[in-house]
């Protein structure tokens, strides 16, 4: 199985810049698991297909402003810095920009000083590790100089830093929403849950290796890069309690989708705890826990469409996309939805 395996066609418009003004008011297009076929819909009508006893797995990570603009002591040559996971002792691991410029010892400042990074390490495909100093509260000053790490195929400027954050982020370390839950309001989480489905949080912090294109044509040599997960146990306990009573579990994005398949045995319990996960699902997984999943448009040959493809195949999921393209969905971070569900 190949990366080309799953690149499509994507009209360069289509890539959507701006969230629109009402959240759930995005498209939906709902694709039946077992016979392919497509719906399109608004995405609030998406309680249409939730049933009480359903149980709605959502993560609740907060994006961090982890895009910082600094300049290199010494020289004064501007550098980039996205802060990607965090370590003890204030370290983080880092994506900086240019690279070959951030040696070990190299010292980075931010906001005239404010806030100074020195790289202590070099670390896998060429992130560093920097070591932070500062007075006072570090979240205080992110929060004051950071910026949020937009991807880069959106470049307009964010307006409300909040609409890059879904309504019920609450413990930040993510370097990337996840923006499948972008899509929800509160007034709709109220609707789904008087309804009589159960809302189970769970947390995994996004790094960018989720959405690292695939560089190698063999997609089993792709090493996916880990990220932080917890589960407590009373979010476990829903999960595996829909399992038991024989209801739905639905998980929204591929973070919500990749944090209960590496927490579950192989019988489908979801062990609650904490760990690092580098699961990597692709066409032949055997699901344990999962469903229905609700999801967004994603990039052409990246891990995020070969785990779409993993839950209904291959060739129907590149059907949709083409389907999509042609009714003009708008894809990506602050597109359009898709639901993945037997009807």
């Amino acid at each position: 199985m190949t990366r080309q395996d799953f690149d499509f066609y994507l009209p360069e418009e289509l890539i959507a810049q701006d969230p629109l003004e009402d959240r759930s008011g995005s498209r939906l297009l709902v694709l039946d698991k077992i016979t392919g076929e497509i719906e399109h819909r608004i995405f609030k009508d998406i309680i249409e297909y939730l049933v009480e006893g359903d149980c709605l797995v959502i993560n609740n990570t907060k994006v961090i402003p982890a895009r910082l603009i600094g300049e290199r002591e010494g020289t004064g040559a501007k550098v980039e810095v996205l802060l990607l996971k965090r370590h003890e002792n204030d370290v983080w691991e880092a994506l900086v920009k240019p690279g070959k410029k951030a040696k070990v010892g190299s010292r980075i400042s931010f906001g005239d000083g404010l806030l100074v990074g020195e790289v202590t390490q070099i670390v896998d495909e060429g992130n560093r590790l920097i070591k932070f100093h500062y007075n006072g509260i570090f979240e205080e000053i992110l929060d004051q100089l950071g910026q949020m790490p937009l991807p880069p195929y959106i470049t307009h400027q964010l307006e409300d830093k909040n609409r890059y954050q879904t309504v019920y982020a609450k413990y930040e370390g993510s370097a990337a929403a996840p923006t499948a839950g972008l899509h929800f309001t509160k007034e709709l989480l109220d609707e789904i849950e008087k309804k009589g489905i159960t809302i189970a949080n769970v947390t995994l912090h996004v790094g960018l290796g989720t959405f690292r294109p695939v560089k190698v044509d063999n997609i089993l040599e792709h090493h996916m890069h880990s990220e932080f997960y917890h589960i407590e146990q009373e979010e476990a306990d829903k999960i595996n309690n829909t399992k038991k009573n024989g209801g739905r579990v639905i998980c929204v994005g591929t973070t919500s989708c990749r944090t209960v398949e590496s927490a579950a045995d192989e019988s489908g319990f979801v062990k609650p705890g904490s760990g690092d996960t580098e699961i990597f699902i692709y066409p032949g997984y055997q699901f344990k826990v999962l469903d229905a999943l609700i999801t967004n448009f994603h990039l052409p040959e990246s891990t995020l469409i070969m785990l779409v493809s993993a839950l209904v195949g291959r060739e129907p999921v590149l059907h949709a996309y083409e389907t999509a393209v042609k009714e003009r969905y708008r894809f990506f971070s602050f597109g359009d939805a898709m639901f993945i569900v037997a009807k």
